[in-house]
């Protein structure tokens, strides 16, 4: 990195949402009536922090805002304005200033004073960026993808950060729960020879903190896999949306990790290009290696689960054949009993038919005062049903 430019006003740069706002008028954009379309005045003591004539209220979004001088915090200013201030009376010093979800307002300020791009700032306003990193002359846009597993409910928390590292300033400007900044800022204010090595020891510690995330949320899913595997082959009905969601959370995971490979590769790729310190370059080449190793455990548990998707995809099916054969089976029995009961009643219905009809008793029957009649309609009935019996059982319905 090289020296600190000097802090002398600059005229403030046209965005594109301050020309749309010129042009729509007064109430169309941050900025009042009196201002639309007009710069502000650069800042001053009388107007801190002040975009376009709009004080920045930073009270809720700046979690913290630190000045470091040969790794040494020499100041916390409770505001941007007194940040920047702070920074212009501190030759050689750096300025680190963390926001959570910051306002339109708050990242103009930040532009205006740290010369940010006007293409950096606009994917810090969005948000839901990829992974990547940019250089922009002197300053580098970071965009990292922060990750956490939440036990209570097995599911995986990404959160976005963007990283903004200049000659001495880094601002970091999250827009998710993950990851703990402050943790990092502890980490390094407890070792100032790493952080007397200036922004690129921040970026170093941010990048690290975001790749050892990783590590619980891979241990969780490990888990989930094994899970998913004994349910699997438990026949749980419910595995199937399980496996899905998980999935798409490696889809994201994966989207998180794979870019930062080749993020860690064109910063080393600068190392002699920028002088950086031969001790960072060790820990960025640690950095590096993690992330890989991460990137491949999540394309692992990708294919891991593609493949359990499709054993339970055969298992549901085995499943479903073998119901619908015992069905199959249960309605043959079924149809075997009803032709037996069938058959029966046709039989038995035979003699009932013959003894209604001699069962009448009208006067001129023919065969009724015959002496061979009842001896003949048991023999007609011994007949017909032995011919039906004998019917039926070449059938297989006896």
């Amino acid at each position: 990195m090289s020296e600190r430019r000097s802090h002398t006003p600059r005229p403030l740069k046209k965005y594109p949402w301050q020309r749309a706002a010129a042009e729509r008028g007064a109430g169309a954009g941050p900025r009042s009536a009196a201002g639309a379309g007009v710069p502000g005045p650069p800042h001053s003591e009388s107007a801190p922090g002040a975009v376009d004539g709009t004080p920045v209220n930073d009270e809720h979004s700046v979690v913290d805002a630190a000045v470091y001088r040969e790794g040494r915090r020499v100041g916390a200013p409770d505001s941007l304005a007194a940040t920047y201030r702070r920074l212009r009376e501190q030759p050689g010093a750096m300025a680190w200033i963390g926001l959570y979800r910051p306002s339109e307002a708050e990242l103009l300020s930040l532009a205006e004073e740290f010369d940010l791009h006007k293409l950096a700032i606009e994917d810090a306003m969005e948000a839901h960026q990829r992974p990547k990193l940019e250089r922009y002359g002197e300053t580098l846009f970071v965009v990292l993808r922060a990750a956490r597993y939440l036990d209570a409910v097995e599911e995986v928390d990404f959160g976005e950060l963007h990283v903004f590292v200049g000659p001495d300033f880094v601002i970091t400007v999250r827009h998710g729960a993950a990851p703990d900044l402050s943790a990092v800022r502890t980490r390094l204010e407890a070792a100032p020879e790493l952080l007397a090595l200036g922004p690129e020891a921040v970026l170093y510690a941010i990048l690290d903190a975001v790749v050892d995330g990783y590590a619980p949320v891979v241990s969780g899913v490990q888990n989930d896999i094994d899970e998913i595997e004994t349910e699997v082959f438990r026949g749980d009905p419910a595995v199937s949306r399980r496996i899905y969601e998980l999935s798409r959370e490696m889809v994201e995971f994966q989207r998180a990790t794979r870019p930062l490979v080749g993020m860690l590769r064109g910063l080393m790729a600068g190392f002699d290009k920028y002088g950086t310190d031969e001790e960072l370059q060790r820990y960025l080449r640690d950095v590096a290696d993690h992330v890989t190793h991460t990137s491949e455990r999540v394309d692992g548990f990708r294919s891991a689960l593609t493949d359990i998707l499709a054993v339970n995809a055969t298992l549901v099916t085995q499943q479903q054949n073998a119901e619908m054969r015992a069905l199959a089976e249960a309605g043959f029995e079924q149809n075997e009993e009803v032709k037996k009961i069938s058959a029966w009643a046709a039989i038995l219905f035979a003699p009932t038919l013959v003894g209604t009809i001699y069962g009448m008793n009208f006067t001129h029957m023919p065969e009724l005062h015959w002496v061979l009649g009842y001896p003949f309609a048991l023999l007609l009935m011994a007949v017909v049903c032995v011919s039906l019996y004998v019917i039926f059982k070449r059938r297989d319905w006896l």
